[in-house]
């Protein structure tokens, strides 16, 4: 990869994750997940890295310490500078485990494909992307239809578990196949909920 798509790529995930902590533990376990399944996947017969493997592991092991103290109602929190670190860390294994951008894609699809549609939202309203804010991410709008912050956390876990475990085992086109449908699903869900606010107003 050249420079300037690791540092685009890198700047994606950090602004990504910047984004995604609105919620006790979301970024948390999202970062965890993430690594662990880097971890697996440099323990594979193909990409055998026992050394990132063992980065992978550390980094996971060092969040899940941080997520007791960070689940829902959190003693501490990450801030700007904790949901920075974890996007380009997970960037970063991402790029030197072999994984390559396909498998960080599925494990951070939904809230990579929420910062697009916020980014396309503020722009269709005229608004600066970077600096304004609003209460119209994904995980915002679950808690508006009534379900709890750990219930909204739990749903965000279990996607990037799926769909990340399932590229351990998917190949080239089937890793592409999963982004669809992943990108589909996000789809389906701006349009529901935007029939729901068309239907409120």
């Amino acid at each position: 990869l050249s420079p300037l798509l690791v540092s685009v790529w890198l700047l994606g995930m950090m602004y990504t994750t910047k984004l995604l902590d609105g919620v006790d533990g979301l970024v948390t376990g999202i970062g965890a997940i993430g690594s662990f399944i880097i971890f697996l996947f440099t323990l594979t017969t193909n990409y055998y890295q026992p050394d990132i493997a063992f980065a992978a592991l550390l980094f996971a092991g060092t969040v899940c310490g941080f997520l007791i103290f960070n689940w829902y109602p959190a003693k501490i929190f990450l801030g700007e500078g904790g949901s920075l670190l974890i996007g380009y860390v997970l960037g970063v294994l991402a790029i030197i485990s072999g994984a390559k951008i396909a498998m960080a894609l599925l494990i951070m699809g939904i809230p990579i494909l929420d910062v697009f549609w916020t980014i396309l939202r503020r722009l269709i309203k005229g608004k600066n992307p970077f600096k304004f804010s609003d209460k119209q991410h994904l995980h915002h709008r679950l808690l508006d239809l009534g379900l709890s912050q750990k219930q909204t956390v739990l749903i965000f876990y279990t996607l990037s578990f799926v769909f990340g475990f399932s590229g351990l085992f998917l190949q080239s086109r089937g890793k592409f196949l999963a982004l669809v449908f992943l990108a589909l699903l996000m789809f389906l869900t701006v349009l529901i909920f935007w029939l729901f606010d068309k239907k409120k107003k």
